[in-house]
Parts: C-alpha cells; sequence; structure tokens
C-alpha cells in the first residue's frame, strides 16, 4: 500500500482589524475546503461562511474541492464593502480619480 505524502498548505484571511495565516499540514491532494476546515480559522472568525465567502490560491479564485499542492497558498475573500466601479465613477463625476495626484 502506497504510503501517503504529507504537504504543507498556508491558509489567509484578513479583516481590516487583523490578519490570520496558519499553516497546516495536509495529505498531498487535499482539497481546499479540507485546508480552510483544518486551519481552524472557521472556528476563530465565524463570520467566514464558505457558502458565500470566495475563496482562491495565490490570488486566483478557485473551488472548494480544487486538490492543492506542496507550499499553496489558500486564501479566504471578504465580501467587498464598495463596488470598485462605482467608486471610480463618483470620483470621475467629482473631478478626482483613485491613486497618486498627478503632478
Amino acid at each position: 500500500m502506497p504510503v501517503e505524502r504529507e504537504i504543507s498548505v498556508e491558509v489567509c484571511y484578513a479583516r481590516a482589524d487583523v490578519q490570520a495565516v496558519s499553516t497546516v499540514k495536509i495529505a498531498s491532494g487535499a482539497s481546499v475546503g479540507e485546508a480552510i476546515r483544518r486551519s481552524g480559522l472557521l472556528e476563530r472568525f465565524p463570520e467566514i461562511d464558505l457558502k458565500s465567502n470566495a475563496v482562491g490560491v495565490f490570488g486566483k479564485k478557485a473551488a472548494l474541492d480544487r486538490p492543492l499542492a506542496d507550499g499553496e497558498r489558500v486564501e479566504i475573500y471578504r465580501p467587498l464593502v464598495a463596488d470598485p466601479k462605482e467608486v471610480r465613477r463618483k470620483l470621475a463625476a467629482q473631478g478626482r480619480t483613485l491613486g497618486k495626484p498627478k503632478a
């Protein structure tokens, strides 16, 4: 019987007031969802709902059943507070832009 290899992944979540990173050792090929559940972040941050919070791996959206590889970083995303397009529209109407002012 083949020996199951163990991998190490990071699971991250951030709010405006706190950032949390948990390193998890799981079986090779384990899923994003499994890593999140094993991280302890669901218990630490009860506002996380995997049915509504998007998740990703290294900044790219991913499904909860996506298999992970050693060294990957799983990210749990919060809902946006403001729609970025709407913010830009409001600033443009005021004659302003995002970012550094032009010199």
